[in-house]
């Protein structure tokens, strides 16, 4: 028996989706406006993931062309049946609902590659996948409700899918439209087939510190559903804003080889019980089956510290972390934790050998395209991240640094600009897009230059050698202060501010190190 500590996946990896294939559990987890999109991790125990593909990872698989921050890949879901990875996801355009939409994608592998995806025609948001006893398929989703008794009540449908047309086909069931009345969002649905009865998981309350998860059962998959006279089943709100845990909710569940059963779930991790700055992140949670339902942490009712895997045989190495089993350091371009804007790394920057090479683009990180980024989630709340940048390919009047991302509106960045005098520091800090800029003087002509950023709960400072020359407040830049559902990236920019691009920055060294501080490595 082994005990895994939650989260098991820090950082921002939302939505999490799971099922298990003979030895192997495969998981993916939202992405928005990063790519490569939707990773798929796999586990034998639950505890060590590692990071097999990504399902969208070629060019030109979905137009991500002017989706702002937050839009994006949402929820998806991953099922075996019929021989196949099935994944299924929707592609958000939040200021153009017109646009992405429901798609579907299948892969022999999980590791990839998958199929190019299938528009679905059908509105809504996080779809979902399940297979009956026949071999018939059966899609379902969330969606705002035609004629709604309150705001934001959403409705969840079903209807069988036809592989062989790559269609919806036969008569749309309306299944459910929320456990409590008056609660928003019933979303993220579930449906699963189990000792006879189907059973449909879903949120509600919205992605917040009301989420919640509330469950329903039928004889037939297109209902009637009676839900459970506990809905919700599962949430933290009611432990008020003391809890260092908020925002339990959007469950998957799996069932281990033993019989045992878990779920997985997105929480945020909140020291002050509202701010969270990694983001949404992946929690274990153990399930039992009592009187034909489902029992979320039974006899704790909250998602625990630790989780016992039963059947596990060993523990974890000491020292690794969560995804990957990677040690704490150097970040090397093959690395599968490195994302890009909108487009993936190899379409921004060239790894050559242990280096980026990241040619310059006239955009910035304020509009909702393809700059010249890469970055990586911060999964730690107290980490150090330190680059070092090889500055002379820049042209003059081109920029390069390190940046702590929320958003275009929302970030904070030190960089490096080659003048016609020679080397200039600046930073810049964006607040609800009000760009405070200051130049913070000129720096000795070298060939790198290097830059650090530290993390402390809250508290974040960027530095260049032993000066500290911005600083954030993580409270400032998280998702409940400005709106979106994205935990903080950190990552190397760089920019002509709009000029024709002439240049490149080489990114000779990037190193990212939970810190061990006197609580411990959160």
């Amino acid at each position: 028996m082994i005990e895994v500590a939650n989260p098991i996946l820090p950082g921002c990896h939302p939505d999490p989706s799971i099922c298990r294939v003979g030895e192997w559990y495969y998981l993916v987890t939202s992405t928005f406006e990063y790519l490569p999109g939707l990773p798929v991790l796999r586990s034998r125990d639950l505890a060590r993931w590692e990071t097999i593909g990504h399902v969208i990872d070629r060019p030109g698989m979905l137009d991500f062309e002017g989706i702002g921050s937050s839009g994006g890949l949402y929820a998806p879901t991953i099922r075996h049946g019929l021989g196949l990875y099935w994944v299924v996801c929707t592609l958000v355009d939040r200021e153009d609902p017109s646009r992405g939409g429901n798609f579907l994608v299948t892969a022999s592998d999980p590791a990839g590659p998958w199929s190019d995806p299938v528009m679905l025609d059908v509105a809504g948001i996080d779809p979902s996948i399940a297979f009956d006893d026949g071999g018939r398929v059966w899609l379902h989703g969330t969606r705002l409700a035609a004629d709604p008794e309150w705001h934001d009540q959403t409705e969840v449908w079903v209807r069988e899918y036809a592989p062989d047309r790559s269609a919806l086909v036969g008569e749309e069931h309306v299944i459910w439209r929320g456990a409590v009345h008056g609660a928003v969002w019933a979303e993220g649905p579930h449906l699963y087939r189990i000792d006879g009865s189907w059973f449909l998981l879903a949120a509600e309350g919205g992605t917040e510190f009301h989420h919640a998860v509330s469950v329903a059962r039928a004889d037939a998959v297109t209902g009637p559903y009676v839900g459970n006279r506990a809905n919700p089943v599962f949430t933290h709100r009611h432990l008020g804003r003391t809890s260092t845990v908020i925002g339990a909710g959007h469950a998957d569940l799996v069932q281990a080889a033993d019989g045992s059963w878990f779920a997985v779930m997105l929480a945020m991790r909140a020291d002050d019980g509202h701010h969270y700055p990694l983001g949404r992140e992946t929690f274990l949670c153990p399930v039992v089956w009592e009187d034909g339902w489902p029992v979320f942490a039974p006899g704790e009712g909250r998602l625990p510290a630790t989780v016992r895997i039963p059947w596990a045989p060993e523990e974890p190495t000491p020292g690794e972390w969560q995804p990957d089993d990677r040690i704490a350091g150097v970040v090397v371009p093959s690395d599968p934790r490195w994302t890009a804007l909108r487009a993936l790394p190899s379409e921004v920057a060239v790894a050559d050998g242990e280096v980026w090479r990241l040619p310059v683009r006239a955009a910035t990180l304020h509009e909702p395209s393809a700059p010249a980024f890469l970055g990586v989630r911060q999964q730690h709340a107290d980490v150090d991240v330190r680059c070092v940048l090889d500055v002379r390919g820049l042209a003059e009047g081109e920029s390069a640094g390190l940046v702590l991302r929320q958003s275009e509106l929302d970030h904070v960045a030190l960089a490096v600009t080659r003048t016609a005098e020679g080397l200039r520091l600046s930073s810049e800090e964006c607040r609800a897009g009000d760009r405070q800029q200051r130049d913070l003087g000129p720096l000795s002509e070298a060939e790198e230059v290097e830059l650090a950023l530290s993390g402390r709960g809250y508290a974040y400072s960027v530095r260049h050698g032993e000066a500290e020359l911005a600083v954030a407040d993580g409270r400032e830049l998280d998702a409940s202060a400005t709106g979106g559902f994205l935990g903080l990236w950190v990552g190397i920019h760089a920019t002509s501010a709009g000029a024709e691009p002439r240049g490149e920055v080489r990114i000779t060294r990037f190193e990212y190190a939970p810190a061990l501080v006197d609580h411990g490595d959160r």
